[in-house]
């Protein structure tokens, strides 16, 4: 197993210039990022949409202000 050299009449191949490089690499990340996120997840649409309506249902109380007089209150999961 020896090295292999570029015949003398060919030129080396080129090399990817920087930004292409870069860019190769922050898609990669996305990919990685997207694959982590919904890796053992079957319906990963199903699941954004229920973390999306709990994220709403959250907001909502605590933006409602004060509970009323007793102070608990009473949610259905």
């Amino acid at each position: 197993m020896g090295l292999c050299f570029p015949c003398p009449g060919e030129s080396a191949p080129p090399t990817p210039d920087l930004e292409e490089k870069r860019a190769k690499l922050a898609q990669a990340a996305e990919r990685r990022q997207k694959e982590a996120a919904s890796r053992g997840i079957l319906d990963v649409q199903s699941v954004q949409e229920k973390r999306k309506k709990k994220e709403k249902m959250e907001k909502q109380i605590a933006t409602s202000g004060p509970p009323p007089e007793g102070g608990l209150r009473w949610t259905v999961s």
